[in-house]
């Protein structure tokens, strides 16, 4: 069974994920509970003001003695390390986060897309990989796996720009912002050039939404009972990119979210779109 451990770090974390995710089946959405949590704490460390640098490292360093048999005492880690087993994770895919994670403990900036992806593959796509795994997807899924968390990591992106200049990080490429004509995301270079920064959010959103695309495309590989959760998720997403690009100075204002109530109203619309009853009417114990 899920712990109040996971249920907490995944209700504090991330609204659409938790909502969408509590219309998985219940032993689907246990694995999701897990694999979030273990994500969410090593984004905490670096995300933290201060950054706790050792923490992330200590975090790290137990993952990896857990995983060669050696228990953390800890039930994030412990219990990740029992689903990549049970699961069959690629060890690798999880190298791949830990590093990107570690990345955010000295890189603010990227100068061109391709440096920005390599840091998306272990932020995001491994992480749209381990869902295939928690799923039971065919290898086939796993284009459309990365694609959909690529995208929604650049979603993300878009929508805390402002959060993450208090962090000191911006998340695009220096070449997409100079092709625009702007410096900086600062919110005084934004309002001063409003039709840049209008143009720019565009382009971003376009990109964002080719990947989105792609991910949809691979949609028929997951259950009708599992794709639930997954196209609200999706969905949700793409009502938050429609949301910025009606109005692209709101992320300075507020982090843009759908409320609870949309996100069950679109997973009751998703059910019966693949003729199935919701499954979910509160959150798991």
């Amino acid at each position: 069974m899920v712990t109040r451990t996971h249920l907490e770090i995944f209700r504090r974390g991330s609204t659409t994920y938790f909502t969408s995710t509590l219309f998985f089946p219940k032993a689907v959405r246990e694995d999701v509970f897990v694999l979030y949590s273990f994500v969410r704490t090593a984004d905490n460390f670096v995300d933290a003001v201060p950054q706790q640098a050792a923490a992330f490292h200590a975090f790290c360093a137990a993952y990896r003695r857990a995983l060669a048999g050696e228990p953390a005492g800890d039930v994030v880690i412990d219990r990740f390390v029992d689903l990549v087993h049970r699961t069959e994770i690629d060890p690798a895919w999880v190298e791949a986060f830990l590093f990107s994670m570690a990345r955010d403990l000295s890189t603010s900036t990227y100068a061109t897309m391709a440096e920005l992806d390599v840091y998306l593959y272990g932020s995001s796509e491994v992480i749209g990989l381990m869902m295939a795994r928690v799923m039971g997807l065919p290898d086939a899924s796993y284009p459309a796996a990365r694609a959909l968390g690529k995208a929604m990591q650049f979603i993300n992106f878009i929508r805390d720009i402002d959060e993450d200049l208090g962090l000191g990080r911006v998340y695009f490429p220096a070449e997409d912002l100079a092709s625009f004509g702007l410096a900086t995301l600062d919110p005084e270079e934004a309002r001063a050039r409003p039709q840049a920064f209008a143009r720019f959010i565009a382009f971003e959103i376009d990109r964002y939404l080719a990947w989105q695309r792609e991910a949809e495309a691979g949609f028929p590989f997951i259950p009708p009972r599992l794709r639930i959760a997954v196209q609200t998720a999706s969905d949700m997403y793409r009502w938050t990119a429609a949301e910025i690009r009606r109005d692209p100075f709101v992320v300075y204002r507020c982090k843009v979210k759908p409320s609870r109530r949309r996100i069950v109203a679109r997973a009751c619309a998703s059910a019966l779109a693949v003729h199935l009853p919701p499954a979910v009417t509160g959150d798991p114990e």
